[in-house]
């Protein structure tokens, strides 16, 4: 994936201007078609990185307790980074690690984690409105590296009109580096400090939640969806097996989202 300085996503007739220092200018005039410029430069990849960087430091507490745990179900330190490395999605990867037995019961994590990661569709789709103006191998890279904490991050990057499109990519870069570097140590470390729940770092990923909640809050309007998710989650968690209650949550509130804005 190129990121030059002067890689930006241009279309037919656009010329791509440059800042004094020679970087690729970030900010572009409104498209013909009444939205805004969409660029991916090397400024968007770093200014994502560096917005996430505390988020991220928050996950690696979290890719510590992954790490520990799968150590304890017998993984090694290399099969534990491996993991973390091509998965990048913690509470899938726990919920795997969790289930690990012998032998291992490949339908029951394979179907389990189908359930918990089914929520990116969603998410993805609520980028889709940017990053469909970016080039299939930019849009789709970037979210590859996708998870909650950078999604809300860039969501309210690309809500707030700065066009850079490769945002999502600096993020998740941010994300990656702390989550796998946090999987080495926890699982190097898991043989020596046993339950990381002693330790508190169980709590770590719905504290990051709980800052994301905060940065996404949007007054009143954001209320309906959010307890109408809340109210079909506990339901779904109550009579349903596995996790599908986040998939139902998130489906119900999206549902919701359309009946009040189509009327």
């Amino acid at each position: 994936m190129g990121t030059d300085g002067g890689d930006v996503d241009r279309g037919p007739g656009e010329s791509g201007g440059r800042t004094a220092d020679g970087q690729a200018d970030d900010t572009r005039p409104p498209a013909d078609d009444g939205r805004e410029r969409v660029t991916f430069t090397r400024a968007g990849i770093r200014a994502g990185f560096l917005s996430c960087l505390p988020v991220a430091l928050g996950v690696g507490g979290y890719g510590i307790a992954f790490g520990m745990l799968a150590r304890r179900a017998g993984l090694s330190v290399a099969e534990a980074t491996l993991m973390s490395a091509t998965v990048l999605a913690g509470a899938a990867q726990i919920v795997a690690v969790e289930l690990w037995a012998e032998p291992i019961p490949i339908a029951t994590i394979v179907l389990t984690t189908l359930a918990i990661n089914l929520r990116y569709s969603l998410m993805g789709a609520a980028l889709g409105p940017w990053l469909e103006r970016l080039s299939p191998s930019r849009s789709y890279g970037s979210l590859l590296l996708m998870a909650d904490e950078n999604w809300a991050l860039t969501m309210r990057e690309l809500k707030s009109g700065s066009g850079r499109g490769a945002f999502l990519l600096g993020t998740g870069i941010a994300i990656w580096v702390c989550w796998v570097g946090a999987t080495v140590v926890g699982a190097a470390a898991g043989g020596v400090i046993g339950d990381p729940a002693q330790y508190g770092l169980d709590f770590v990923l719905a504290a990051v939640f709980v800052a994301l909640a905060v940065e996404l809050w949007e007054g009143r309007p954001t209320l309906v969806p959010w307890l109408v998710a809340l109210a079909t989650a506990v339901a779904a968690a109550e009579f349903l097996p596995g996790r599908w209650y986040i998939l139902l949550g998130g489906f119900a509130a999206a549902a919701v989202e359309v009946i009040r804005h189509d009327r």
